[in-house]
């Protein structure tokens, strides 16, 4: 199985920044696509950002576009994601998911299409 571990949340005031980092072991880590996911208490989980295996393409939902970006470094088994502009309705725990071999664009934000899941990391923002 691939264990994904998230690292990098804090609280942070509004208009700052926090990287989110994602390390992966037990598998081959190029091969699969990288997917970044939140949720808020009481609310539905929403897809974020998402980096293909590739590594060419990067996906983002409207409201993070912008201020969000994803990257990663394949010899280090790292996928990361930078934060800037924070807002309070940022906060959320962040979930990192594993999808392998993905590459059909419109599923890059379907939560289902992931096989595995950190177990999240916290990032508030106060104002």
């Amino acid at each position: 199985q691939v264990q994904l571990v998230e690292s990098g949340g804090g609280l942070v005031q509004a208009g700052g920044s926090l990287r989110l980092s994602c390390a992966a072991s037990g598998r081959t880590f190029s091969d699969y696509t990288m997917g970044w996911f939140r949720q808020a208490p009481g609310k539905e989980r929403e897809f974020v950002a998402a980096i293909s295996y590739i590594g060419r393409n990067t996906y983002y939902t409207d409201s993070v576009k912008g201020r969000f970006t994803t990257s990663r470094d394949n010899a280090k088994n790292t996928v990361y994601l930078q934060m800037n502009s924070l807002k309070p309705e940022d906060t959320a725990v962040y979930y990192c998911a594993a999808s392998y071999l993905l590459t059909t664009t419109r599923h890059m934000g379907v939560y289902t299409k992931y096989d595995y899941w950190g177990q999240g990391t916290q990032v508030t923002v106060s104002s």
